[in-house]
């Protein structure tokens, strides 16, 4: 739920036959009967009738290793909004063309419509490394109890026309080659923790949870009551889109589904939550027991997921002690199994109920590259979730680097892949 820049995009002619051709080529590949394939497994499987595990590779981080050893995915737009689909696109033939996954193409180009709002009333402040890429200090800006009181809800506004000016000149570029679409709020997901964290730091926060009840109470419900008025906002305003297709999902995986989840869309109807997916985490909590979890975090996460169609839970934390609340959670259709989290325990807990993301450890990439570790890693892991009756996605993401060698990423794929079809 992030704002969206004003800037009506301008390309050059040769900017413009560049982003022709790259969409040409993904029309092509979109075209593919393996693409539509693709899709039909998807379908099935967030319906928890899977036919198989799901694969997907996300390089995140790692992407900076594979532009800098690819120019094909180095982008020539200088236009911030076209930048970004042309990155975009470029990322997606390099995904179908390189890793033996079932990543599939977005069918159609978006442009986020001109959405904006007007903050918390205080912006996080960060002490920042001096190494390139290097880690980042919390400088909290919440220094207690009154400070809260600096804070409001954010009140969104939306630029219709800008909106309408900046999809008008995307579509005219892709013209006859993809579909062009105006995209509202599609990707839904509350983050009250690392909010919280962001204004009054990490172990400012722990220590609340001990010394400070109420203060943490009043904080956590300040910011999920802002969360809520803020998505009831985008509602009203028709801003809310419908995401059961290629959407990225929680923490990992789509939302594609054969059909709108929950009630059916009136014709020319703007989404509402009952008919979305939506998400929630707090992976800060991976410390602190079960019931604290409950106590700070799900009351308020669950409140916000309840209107919502479908929901997934969960990103870095270890839910290992924890499957059960995290089951619990309004219309849970996606668990996020973090490599912290213990496969054996959690897998028989979880079982068919809701889809099993599990995301393998990325370090694999980093370091002595081990075929055969890899393979023993990702063949024992499949197995206990097979014998669980899991609905298993396998998710490598949060790969921050892979050290300059980009053919890490297909080997892995390859090898993921093989694994799952040798089940």
């Amino acid at each position: 739920m992030t704002d969206q820049p004003n800037t009506p995009p301008r390309a050059s002619a040769e900017e413009t036959r560049i982003l022709r051709d790259l969409a040409c080529r993904k029309a092509e590949i979109l075209a593919r009967p393996a693409v539509s394939e693709r899709i039909r497994l998807w379908k099935k499987h967030n319906a928890l009738a899977q036919e198989r595990p799901m694969l997907l590779v996300f390089p995140e981080g790692g992407w900076e290793d594979l532009i800098s050893a690819d120019d094909s995915l180095r982008c020539r737009c200088s236009d911030p909004l076209l930048r970004g689909i042309e990155q975009e696109i470029r990322k997606e033939l390099y995904a179908f063309e390189h890793f033996d996954t079932d990543n599939v193409p977005s069918p159609a180009i978006c442009v986020p419509k001109s959405i904006s709002n007007s903050g918390w009333g205080v912006e996080a402040r960060w002490e920042m490394s001096g190494e390139e890429r290097g880690a980042r200090r919390f400088d909290p800006v919440i220094a207690g109890e009154s400070d809260l009181d600096k804070m409001h809800f954010p009140e969104v506004a939306h630029d219709e026309e800008d909106s309408r000016q900046r999809f008008d000149a995307v579509r005219e570029i892709f013209d006859g080659i993809l579909p062009v679409e105006l995209a509202g709020i599609r990707h839904v997901s509350f983050h009250l923790f690392s909010q919280w964290t962001a204004l009054r730091g990490l172990e400012e926060v722990l220590m609340d949870m001990i010394a400070e009840p109420e203060f943490a109470h009043r904080a956590i419900a300040f910011l999920a009551e802002g969360n809520r008025r803020l998505v009831e906002q985008y509602e009203r305003m028709g801003l809310l889109d419908f995401n059961h297709d290629n959407t990225y999902n929680s923490t990992g995986g789509n939302g594609w589904l054969e059909s709108c989840p929950g009630p059916a869309p009136a014709p020319g109807q703007p989404a509402t939550r009952a008919q979305m997916w939506a998400s929630a985490e707090a992976q800060e909590l991976t410390v602190v027991s079960p019931a604290m979890h409950e106590e700070f975090a799900l009351r308020y996460e669950k409140a916000l997921l309840e209107p919502f169609a479908l929901t997934g839970y969960g990103c870095c934390e270890d839910i290992t002690g924890k499957c059960g609340l995290v089951l619990d959670t309004p219309h849970i259709r996606r668990i996020s199994i973090s490599p912290f989290t213990n496969v054996a325990i959690s897998a028989p807990q979880i079982g068919n109920r809701a889809i099993y993301s599990w995301k393998p450890r990325p370090t694999d990439l980093i370091g002595s590259f081990n075929p055969g570790r890899i393979r023993s890693y990702v063949r024992e892991n499949l197995a206990i979730c097979r014998q669980a009756g899991c609905q298993v996605e396998v998710i490598l993401k949060d790969t921050h680097t892979c050290e300059g060698h980009p053919e890490r990423f297909d080997a892995w794929s390859r090898i993921a892949h093989e694994e799952i079809d040798s089940l």
